[in-house]
């Protein structure tokens, strides 16, 4: 098994900072998430997915250092492409984006590996929450204690 390390390199995008790649299926989201994080100068977009498949495939060819994913998507969803991500690299950072934010959904992200869960409407949110898995913590917002 490879093992995927979380190094922040110069890399595909060709500029310094985080590499991140942003998973949704509606691309005013994906744009809307882009220009947040891309206002922080350490983060750096460096590709987009529009589904599950797509990401794994991108996940699988590149190196990012965080992977901000829809939950819910068209096809396989967002929680089975971490649970595929999880299981080929254990130490990947994934932050989980939805808006069917549930204790359950906390516990099952957290089974799985998951790193983080926000509200993709929360910018402030998404923002916490990329910092702090940036900075090798977890970042489970509004979330109800897990049981």
């Amino acid at each position: 098994m490879r093992i995927k390390e979380h190094v922040t390199l110069v890399g595909q995008c060709g500029q310094p900072g985080a590499r991140i790649l942003v998973v949704d299926d509606n691309a005013s989201v994906r744009h809307s998430l882009r220009v947040l994080l891309e206002s922080n100068h350490n983060w750096r977009v460096c590709d987009e997915a529009s589904d599950g498949h797509e990401a794994i495939a991108k996940f699988d060819e590149k190196l990012f250092d965080l992977v901000v994913l829809d939950f819910q998507m068209p096809g396989i969803s967002g929680f089975d492409a971490a649970k595929q991500m999880t299981q080929r690299f254990p130490n990947a950072r994934i932050l989980m984006v939805t808006l069917h934010y549930s204790a359950q959904l906390v516990q099952e992200a957290q089974r799985i590996g998951i790193k983080g869960i926000c509200a993709k409407t929360d910018s402030k949110s998404v923002v916490e929450g990329v910092a702090a898995i940036l900075d090798n913590g977890f970042y489970f917002s509004n979330s109800a204690p897990a049981e």
